[in-house]
């Protein structure tokens, strides 16, 4: 089995596009890779955030995996911050990395375009990804293209360790994720749905009720006429509507398209906000039980991080023999 690693972020609330495109297919995995799945809460702090919050928000990001299928037993979950690991491997692999090539990431130049002034934390921020990956002898990375360009980095980074300090790192490879749905924005339907507050209306988050699930999907923006065709090219908003009733209801497109092609976009609505409020009750409801016992999954993730902290121990002994730090005695 493959060694494989994931995070998250605990930024914004998880939706239904975070679930139906990456959540749901590490559920599938955990019993076919060695698999490893960790709440990035260091990486959210890179921004701005509300600290008054982050804790509760880090926890309902945790719980949510629980919800939507994670498995304690089948695989590690954990948080970020409580593996310092992450923290000392960071600093020792900022001293392989260099400032050119941090420095041509994209997306810290997105990120921080219209900023009067960025944290050198967000700079930094793909070099503590390279050692969120390497700290665990990852093999393989499920990565997007907006996350590419980050583990291209991790690689070089490891093999220009290795080559200064001896073999020590395992250097991950890309994994291509499953094909997954790609759900895209209620209200601009040309765009990914996001966690970010920009387009509220355009999201369903994972947790909201039934009321406000079907009032989105009514007002989801379509598409001139009302010809029910999937083209996202074309008719992205139909497109988008006909990709989520697939999605929720593990029925193909074509079949979809077949159905309602007489009914018009209020009947397919209709049976779309439906299919999500049914798909999203169990979850919904698994959550419900965790946040009455809240004591269990801060167990878990105690658990998890006391797992984690065994595997990158061993990674991090071997960094610093192979660097030459002076051993504690």
């Amino acid at each position: 089995m493959a060694r494989v690693f994931s995070g998250i972020q605990p930024t914004g609330e998880m939706h239904l596009g975070n679930y139906l495109g990456a959540v749901r297919h590490w559920v599938a995995e955990q019993d076919e890779h060695d698999a490893i799945y960790c709440v990035v809460d260091l990486h959210a702090i890179t921004l701005p955030y509300e600290p008054s919050t982050f804790a509760d928000r880090t926890w309902r990001t945790a719980a949510l995996l629980l919800a939507a299928g994670l498995d304690p037993a089948r695989c590690t979950l954990f948080v970020q911050s409580h593996v310092p690991a992450h923290t000392e491997l960071t600093w020792i692999l900022n001293c392989v990395a260099t400032f050119g090539e941090v420095g041509r990431m994209t997306q810290f130049k997105e990120k921080g375009r219209g900023r009067d002034s960025v944290s050198v934390g967000l700079f930094d921020y793909p070099v503590l990804m390279a050692a969120d990956i390497l700290a665990y002898d990852t093999e393989r990375v499920p990565v997007g293209d907006d996350q590419r360009q980050h583990l291209e980095l991790a690689r070089d980074i490891a093999q220009r360790f290795n080559h200064r300090f001896g073999d020590t790192f395992v250097v991950p490879q890309a994994a291509i994720p499953p094909v997954g749905a790609r759900i895209m924005d209620l209200q601009n339907p040309t765009a990914k749905m996001s966690k970010s507050t920009d387009s509220p209306q355009g999201t369903i988050a994972l947790l909201d009720d039934p009321s406000t699930i079907a009032k989105r999907i009514r007002s989801a923006v379509t598409d001139s006429g009302t010809e029910v065709r999937y083209d996202p090219a074309t008719r992205p908003g139909v497109s988008n509507l006909l990709e989520i009733l697939a999605a929720t209801t593990s029925r193909p497109i074509p079949e979809l398209e077949a159905e309602f092609a007489a009914g018009g976009y209020g009947v397919l609505k209709a049976a779309v906000a439906d299919a999500v409020v049914e798909f999203l009750r169990p979850l919904q409801t698994r959550y419900a039980d965790l946040e009455a016992d809240p004591g269990h999954v801060t167990a878990q993730l105690a658990l998890g991080a006391e797992k984690a902290e065994a595997m990158a121990g061993k990674v991090i002994e071997r960094v610093r023999r192979a660097t030459g730090l002076l051993p504690r005695g």
